[in-house]
């Protein structure tokens, strides 16, 4: 699952990382892996934190963009691209919004899709989450309520 979301992340870092004249050929690859792990902190911290009705939540309604997860995962990622790639805070923001809201939408519409068992919400957050159990009927729960 964390290999399909990196390459999630690379199929959509074309404009913002590797044509993107601040950010070093050298560390494409460092960035997209930072990229990806920031989605990830972000999902399995909504977990830890007790949100996972709000994180259905999020899963269900596709067309939400401007989402505070969606939110928390940009800023996350674009403290990383400022600290360890000394990408100014602005430029930063802006790779950030151009990277990982789309990542993001593809990943809530892969999540709702039968061929991509990977991105399942419940495979999801089950891996995340370090959970050997299926969510499935916790999930299933929170979608009535």
């Amino acid at each position: 699952m964390f290999e399909k979301l990196y390459s999630l992340v690379e199929n959509n870092a074309g404009t913002a990382v590797i044509n993107n004249p601040l950010i070093a050929p050298k560390f494409h690859a460092a960035v997209i892996n930072d990229a990806t792990s920031s989605i990830i902190e972000v999902i399995k911290s909504q977990l830890e934190s007790g949100k996972l009705k709000d994180l259905v939540k999020y899963f269900q309604l596709s067309g939400v963009y401007d989402n505070p997860l969606i939110n928390s995962a940009v800023n996350k990622f674009a403290i990383k691209l400022d600290k360890y790639y000394d990408i100014p805070s602005v430029q930063a923001k802006q790779i950030s919004n151009e990277l990982i809201r789309p990542v993001m939408q593809e990943l809530i519409r892969q999540s709702k899709t039968e061929q991509n068992k990977e991105f399942a919400l419940t495979t999801l957050l089950s891996k995340i989450s370090g959970q050997v159990a299926d969510m499935g009927l916790l999930i299933a729960q929170l979608k009535i309520a």
